[in-house]
């Protein structure tokens, strides 16, 4: 090689980046001590954002496109490094180039299990897991806030960063939606939004747009499992009544099928059993009820009256032991003395004065 091309392998010409990885989201471009010389050719490609940076302080920003490097498309380099009157000689410049398209498929999910307050089952711990997407929507805040100096940024230190911030505000999104335990199976795509809705704020201040956030499963420590398996198998069985007359019904069978002289019994006195068990049961008899009485009052019909109503008739002197009376049952009219059912009422009446 001779001194002419030493020289010439100093200066870097022709900046771009080409890997077609699908993890990396920064790429520092490769100077190895190379000088930018002058009119040097920028190649920025689709869904690529070049960003140069001048010793830690941003400078131009190229969007996708070829671009010839020179103080008329480097405004920002240029006053940083005071040229006024142009350049003619090589710069020192890092240039960064940031993937913004949209990275999809990536995993989120709680580690260790988060409290959240039921109102079935009052505090339960639970676990949740899931999938979103992102892209970089801020190349600048993105390098400043996160991804720093490092030459070769990825989506593994990205997504650890976002699910640090997705499992911090599962408990304040479950809580807003509201969504009982039970329903949470129903509701991914609620609860998916209400996470995603807190956590806008945050990306916004590293550059970073989440896109379709989804919650895949929101699990319970098996003893609340082993709760709303039974309250589902209550609200299967329905009649517990029924049920219970399945059971007996079954249990008799199986013990029929057992063979012996105490199995051969039991099953001779299966069908009737359960054809009884199977048999509505009757209402419960209602209580008989109390007998009402008519009264003669001054020559006429009155009532009928009932037993409260008699005692005060009694106490005010319009029934008295030689009034007559008739309820159902009876032949005809008789006195109240001469009526079983009247007697504990006149008891509080004394007899009639004996004649002088």
């Amino acid at each position: 090689m001779g001194i002419w091309d030493k020289i010439k392998g100093e200066f870097i010409d022709i900046i771009e980046w080409t890997d077609d990885s699908q993890d990396v989201i920064v790429y520092r471009f490769e100077r190895h001590g190379n000088e930018i010389k002058n009119d040097a050719k920028l190649t920025v490609r689709e869904s690529q954002v070049a960003v140069f940076v001048n010793e830690g302080q941003i400078a131009d920003v190229f969007t996708p496109g070829m671009y010839t490097l020179n103080t008329q498309n480097l405004p920002i380099l240029s006053t940083l490094k005071g040229w006024k009157y142009g350049f003619n000689s090589p710069f020192k410049a890092e240039v960064y180039f940031v993937n913004t398209k949209r990275f999809t498929a990536m995993k989120w999910g709680t580690a260790n299990p988060v409290m959240m307050r039921d109102q079935d089952f009052g505090a339960v711990r639970v676990r949740a897991f899931g999938n979103y997407a992102f892209r970089i929507t801020d190349p600048g805040k993105f390098l400043k806030e996160l991804a720093g100096t490092d030459w070769h940024f990825t989506t593994d230190e990205v997504n650890e960063h976002l699910r640090n911030q997705i499992v911090a505000k599962f408990p304040e999104a479950v809580a807003t939606a509201g969504i009982p335990l039970l329903d949470l199976a129903s509701k991914y795509s609620q609860l998916g939004d209400n996470i995603q809705g807190t956590l806008m704020a945050g990306m916004e201040e590293i550059g970073v747009e989440l896109l379709n956030f989804n919650v895949e499963n929101v699990s319970v420590p098996p003893e609340v499992e082993a709760a709303i398996d039974k309250r589902s198998s209550i609200g299967a069985v329905g009649n517990l009544n029924d049920f219970n007359q399945y059971q007996a019904g079954v249990a008799m069978e199986k013990a029929a099928e057992s063979g012996g002289p105490a199995g051969m019994g039991i099953g001779m006195m299966i069908p009737p059993i359960v054809q009884q068990s199977m048999q509505p049961q009757a209402a419960p008899a209602a209580p008989p009820a109390l007998p009402s009485y008519h009264v003669a009052v001054n020559g006429e019909q009155a009532g009928p009256f009932d037993m409260a109503a008699l005692k005060t008739m009694v106490a005010n002197g319009t029934l008295n032991p030689d009034t007559l009376v008739w309820t159902n049952g009876m032949a005809g009219w008789a006195k109240a003395s001469e009526v079983a059912g009247l007697l504990s009422v006149l008891g509080s009446v004394p007899p009639p004065l004996p004649p002088h």
